[in-house]
């Protein structure tokens, strides 16, 4: 069934919400956008709101000459660019994942986290600035190749999937499986999976249809920690 204008509205101000409660809370920034498949629209949360109180009015058209953007937005533009088969894209400054790419270590296959990004996570070195040019964006976009996330540098990350759920579930992985080697690596050597059955367990531990169980208890759990103040029923 195609998405309708505030349907996406909707998905993605209860993803910023989701991701607020997951740690990506930071001021008013970072931000969630989302590009339906049977359209050429991207929803995009406005500057100007937190996270946690982002509501559907919050999330705009990207076109619409009224509306307020984030500096970053075009780190939005230029994956879909890049990428067709992106459906929704996140910035934000998660700590564990921003700490980890203020460093040379790479994400190992610790964990059935980490198994999420078997094909492994890429990383934009170029510069720790903001990203507001186009040029810098595509470098960004361009270092994410096919990949689910890239790491910015001194920065945050840069999450894109094939529609607003996976992209939550890629974003809050990420952030714990990263969090997961931190403590992991403070107890002793590593033990990572072998990279053939991590490959295996991902077929089996993230399908498409999980994907909605998933969503409905994010949205569950939001509502339980007062999150939900302001939003429709999900």
């Amino acid at each position: 069934m195609a998405l309708t204008a505030q349907s996406v509205r909707e998905q993605v101000a209860w993803a910023c919400r989701i991701l607020a409660l997951e740690g990506y809370a930071d001021l008013t920034l970072g931000h969630v956008s989302a590009k339906p498949a049977d359209s050429e629209t991207v929803y995009i949360k406005r500057k100007g709101v937190a996270l946690d109180e982002v509501e559907p009015s919050d999330v705009v058209d990207l076109n619409d000459p009224t509306a307020v953007l984030h500096l970053e937005t075009v780190l939005h533009t230029e994956v879909y660019g890049l990428r067709p088969d992106v459906g929704a894209v996140v910035h934000g400054h998660p700590p564990y994942a921003t700490a980890f790419g203020a460093t040379n270590a790479r994400l190992e296959l610790l964990t059935h986290d980490a198994v999420l990004f078997a094909d492994g996570v890429s990383v934009y070195d170029e510069s720790a600035d903001l990203i507001t040019e186009r040029e810098q964006a595509r470098a960004v976009a361009e270092a994410l190749g096919r990949r689910r996330a890239v790491l910015l540098a001194n920065h945050g990350v840069v999450i894109a999937d094939k529609d607003v759920r996976w992209a939550v579930l890629s974003a809050i992985t990420l952030e714990r499986a990263i969090r997961l080697q931190a403590i992991a690596s403070s107890l002793g050597e590593l033990r990572p999976i072998p990279k053939d059955l991590a490959e295996r367990m991902f077929a089996a531990k993230y399908q498409e249809r999980f994907l909605d169980e998933y969503w409905a208890a994010w949205v569950r759990r939001a509502q339980r920690a007062g999150a939900g103040e302001g939003m429709p029923q999900a």
